[in-house]
């Protein structure tokens, strides 16, 4: 990596990852009362995959890695519509496309780190009194 910019990117991408491995009951409580929206869930890790090609280029990731990254990229990709509507909590219990997620997340993390278990990335909330 040789941008201060690459390595946000790298952390952001190795954090969005371990959401998406982490178990449906860790997924779910860190979710708590965050009603998140499917198609918000599934353009962010659209955006992830495209923005992990630039940084694979840049050399942050091994082209295994990447080979990774790209098969969640397709299998998010295979979401329908009608799958990315509505709450995000409601999907990772009903559409097993999560669970295909879940596996290729995992094997992502244990090709780069050598464990799927990582710390799950903290929520901010937005600020109190701005609306």
């Amino acid at each position: 990596m040789n941008h201060l910019g690459d390595a946000n990117l790298h952390t952001w991408t190795l954090r969005v990852t371990a959401l998406l491995a982490a178990d449906i009951q860790d997924q779910l409580a860190w979710l708590g009362e965050r009603e998140l929206e499917t198609k918000d869930i599934v353009e962010e890790v659209k955006l992830m995959c495209r923005v992990s090609e630039g940084l694979a280029e840049r050399g942050a990731f091994e082209p295994e890695d990447q080979r990774h990254l790209r098969a969640i990229d397709r299998r998010i990709g295979e979401i329908d519509a009608t799958h990315r509507v509505g709450l995000w909590g409601n999907a990772l219990t009903t559409d097993s496309a999560w669970d295909d997620v879940r596996s290729l997340a995992r094997q992502f993390l244990l090709t780069r780190l050598g464990d799927w278990h990582q710390p799950l990335p903290r929520l901010v909330r937005p600020p109190v009194g701005d609306h």
